[in-house]
């Protein structure tokens, strides 16, 4: 879509509201499945619309259409829910003109691709040939523009790959499935990593291995750490969570609240996710949320940033053509000191979290959560002796950074949307069904 377009849209509603912001979005995405051994699915999905939000006699007005010929019908549309909108407590940005630079980056060939795709389904059959395996890539470009009557325009553009390997395994009556993926921007996905993950995690499977219910060190790698505590910080540490007086941390800044080897913060200039500004128009910059175990202060959009008396952080970001709300760019927690091979052989009885069924978390907004184990390990006197079957982890962040042993001296990147360690507990509660 031309600026021009963009601009058209902005002033017929200027001549009926108060002020205005149009947000743009277009996407394309090209996936190619691989499900059960098998090409499943090659095919390109492409979207574009435009979202419109009004601000007419204090209050708010939106609407969206991907329909891109009806720009009357968009703005009377976003009026007229205007007439029953909610207060507008906040304005629109302003007074700002930033383009973020276009990627140069080439993406592989669908035919390159496909012998990735086959090339990782004959490596894990060398491994074992009654393994299922699904693999596929996503390789996606986007781009965002977003205009407002009070003189801003941003424009942003991404070129993002995502690639996914996972296994089947079925023995009787036992199901295993295992799985990695990477998320990257401007470049390949490491292909050989995700191989050679899958394949650990069958190695470290291959011995079935028990633990009682009771009290146990349970460590977390960072893709299990972002589903299972890093959901658990995105929620509480919301602007919106603090306003609804549900955050059990809205009332903690200042105080040490975790252990002081905790420091927790969003940087917009790292990892796929980054960028310079959010789908508001507001300017994003690096946020520490937790430092050295204090709580500094929270992520906010511009309307609950407002009805806290207080400025947007840059985090108001959209699904798709929805209204913004807060959201994190990317959830980066500072490394340790102790290697990840450490920080294993000093558990003398222990569990690792290796993937999580589903969300699992029981009570997010109090801080805890309850988690079935998907994959899961046992540890014995600093080795990894088996896998572990119908077992559950609970507790809750403050419990378990009451008891943290270290975070592990290496960082990966879980989705492209969080940089963790791995975590090391000292006592969490296991509940373990035998037979």
């Amino acid at each position: 879509m031309s600026d021009s377009t963009l601009e058209k849209i902005l002033d017929l509603a200027k001549s009926r509201v108060d002020s205005a912001e149009v947000y743009y979005v277009s996407s394309q995405d090209t996936p190619i499945e691989f499900e059960n051994n098998r090409l499943k699915s090659l095919q390109t999905k492409a979207l574009q619309g435009v979202a419109l939000r009004v601000i007419s006699k204090g209050k708010i007005g939106f609407a969206s259409s991907t329909d891109l010929t009806r720009l009357d019908d968009l703005v009377d549309a976003a009026v007229q829910t205007s007439k029953i909108g909610d207060s507008a407590e906040f304005e629109f940005a302003s007074n700002l003109h930033l383009s973020s630079p276009t990627s140069e980056f080439q993406p592989p060939t669908t035919q390159e691709l496909l012998e990735v795709g086959r090339n990782q389904i004959e490596q894990v059959h060398g491994y074992n040939p009654d393994i299922l395996v699904d693999v596929s890539f996503h390789v996606r470009s986007g781009t965002v523009k977003i205009m407002t009557s009070q003189d801003l325009y941003a424009t942003r553009s991404s070129q993002i790959m995502s690639s996914s390997l996972s296994g089947n395994l079925v023995k009787g009556e036992d199901f295993l499935q295992v799985y990695s993926y990477d998320v990257a921007r401007d470049r390949l996905p490491d292909f050989d990593r995700l191989l050679k993950d899958i394949l650990r995690k069958y190695q470290l499977a291959e011995r079935p291995a028990t633990i009682t219910s009771g009290s146990f060190p349970v460590f977390f790698t960072p893709r299990a750490a972002a589903s299972t505590l890093g959901s658990l910080f995105d929620t509480i540490l919301s602007g919106q969570a603090v306003v609804q007086k549900a955050s059990p941390l809205m009332d903690k800044v200042g105080e040490k609240v975790f252990d002081e080897r905790l420091t927790l913060f969003e940087d917009p200039t790292l990892g796929p996710s980054a960028c310079e500004f959010d789908d508001e128009g507001t300017p994003t910059s690096p946020n520490t949320l937790i430092e050295n175990g204090v709580v500094n202060g929270f992520y906010w959009d511009r309307r609950w940033a407002a009805r806290a008396g207080l400025q947007s952080t840059g985090n108001g970001f959209r699904g798709g053509l929805s209204r913004p709300g807060p959201d994190l760019v990317n959830l980066c927690v500072n490394p340790g000191n102790t290697s990840i091979a450490d920080l294993i052989a000093g558990v003398k009885e222990g569990l690792i979290v290796e993937q999580v069924l589903g969300a699992g978390q029981s009570n997010q907004l109090a801080g805890e959560f309850s988690i079935n184990l998907d994959l899961g390990y046992k540890i014995e006197n600093g080795e990894i002796v088996g896998r572990v079957k119908n077992t559950m982890v609970a507790g809750s962040i403050f419990e378990a950074f009451d008891h943290l042993v270290d975070f592990s001296q290496e960082r990966d990147w879980v989705g492209g949307g969080a940089l963790l360690p791995s975590m090391l507990f000292g006592k969490l509660g296991v509940s373990a069904r035998q037979g």
